[in-house]
């Protein structure tokens, strides 16, 4: 009997042993290689950690409290690491200022010009890829102008540009600057003028407050003319800067140009190159007299003239040229007239020398013509036509109408640029 307990507890000892190397065998399974149904943790995770979104990052222009910023540079946000939601422009009357998100919303821009010497606030909000929300609040000022100038875009006459008006095709832009210009490059520089059809032209200084533009050759019918001055933000020196812009258009009409050669005393009207009418005249006779205070010339200048316009009851007084007393003085009304000049040249109304009007000179500069052609002359003309008078041995000076009178390579040499 007590041989059969001794097997039995060596086979029971036996089993209890494979069991505990059982046992061992699997706790020292690798990770991977664990049984299928059970979960694992992630080698990448860290306990009580989770991934963060990066932060939206605001980029400024203007940066935060910059001062003598140009009015004119737009003011833009943009962002990175997020998108923007909401941009806002303000000036300190609390008036939002125009502007516009890009598609993507990575940035936004200014649509409006800003104020000289005003302060603004931008304020912008964007969301990371979290959905975090980040506010960026920044506060600028823009420059204030030592001084301060205004063009004014006119005829060379000095008359206004009314948009759509007709001119002739000598017509001559004149910009004048209430200031004197003290660098002249960067004020013509934003100046322009577009012609349809194109055709050549440039502009020319002649003062420090006056700019001129014509065109290398007439220009031709039917083109239109378009004037900008583009001087708001620009500094012209000394920190005079453009007050504001302006612009405006014109049309040319029919080419009216009048050729008056001295020797035949006739005034020959040209419509388009046809040769429409001529008109016998009696000009500025070949003498001069003692002035007010020096000699005067009477004969008529010669030279393309720039049609001034018409008048209708003209007071011709000889005082205004400095003539006001001897026998040579005069002041007459003249019923109707066209004035060609600056110093008082007209094609007028002259009754009292039909007998001496294409034969004799014998005014005091001017195109003395008959009631009825004065009348004619007066309802043909529109301001920019060219009356060109030859032969008289006394040139028209470019300050008197005279532009035409220039040669081109003159003419673009007084150009600043």
């Amino acid at each position: 009997m007590a041989s059969d307990r001794g097997r039995t507890a060596a086979v029971v000892s036996a089993m209890l042993a494979a069991l505990l190397l059982l046992s061992a065998c699997s706790q020292k399974k690798a990770p991977d290689e664990a049984t299928p149904g059970t979960s694992s943790p992630s080698p990448t995770a860290s306990a009580g950690t989770t991934a963060q979104a990066a932060p939206a990052v605001f980029r400024l222009t203007p940066a935060k409290d910059a001062a003598d910023v140009n009015p004119v540079t737009p003011v833009k946000v943009a962002v990175s690491g997020g998108s923007l939601s909401q941009v806002t422009l303000t000036n300190v009357e609390g008036r939002q200022i125009k502007g516009s998100l890009s598609a993507d919303k990575q940035s936004w821009s200014s649509a409006e010009t800003l104020g000289y010497d005003r302060s603004y606030r931008l304020q912008a909000t964007a969301t990371n890829a979290a959905g975090k929300q980040y506010t960026e609040d920044s506060t600028f000022n823009t420059l204030k102008p030592a001084n301060m100038t205004m063009p004014y875009i006119q005829t060379a006459a000095g008359g206004g540009i009314a948009p759509g008006i007709t001119f002739g095709v000598g017509q001559v832009v004149r910009i004048h600057f209430d200031e004197t210009i003290p660098d002249r490059k960067a004020a013509q520089a934003a100046l322009s003028v577009q012609t349809v059809p194109a055709q050549v032209g440039a502009f020319s200084w002649l003062d420090g407050a006056n700019v001129y533009w014509r065109a290398k050759n007439y220009l031709k019918p039917g083109t239109k003319v378009t004037i900008t001055a583009k001087v708001f933000g620009k500094n012209f020196g000394d920190s005079l800067y453009g007050q504001a812009d302006a612009t405006t258009w014109y049309r040319v009409g029919d080419k009216h140009v009048s050729i008056v050669d001295n020797r035949t005393k006739v005034i020959k009207v040209y419509n388009n190159d046809k040769l429409i009418k001529s008109i016998p005249t009696s000009m500025g006779r070949d003498a001069r007299i003692k002035g007010d205070t020096g000699p005067i010339d009477l004969r008529t200048n010669s030279g393309p003239h720039v049609v001034v316009g018409g008048e209708k009851n003209i007071d011709m007084n000889s005082a205004t040229f400095g003539l006001s007393k001897g026998k040579n003085a005069y002041r007459t009304k003249v019923p109707v007239g066209v004035r060609i000049s600056y110093d008082g040249e007209y094609v007028h109304w002259a009754d009292w020398s039909i007998a001496q009007q294409g034969k004799v000179n014998v005014s005091h500069g001017c195109l003395n013509v008959s009631p009825a052609n004065a009348y004619w002359f007066y309802a043909f003309s529109v301001p920019g036509d060219i009356v060109d008078i030859r032969g008289t041995g006394r040139n028209l000076a470019e300050w008197n109408s005279g532009y035409w009178n220039v040669s081109w390579e003159s003419w673009l040499a007084d150009s600043a640029v």
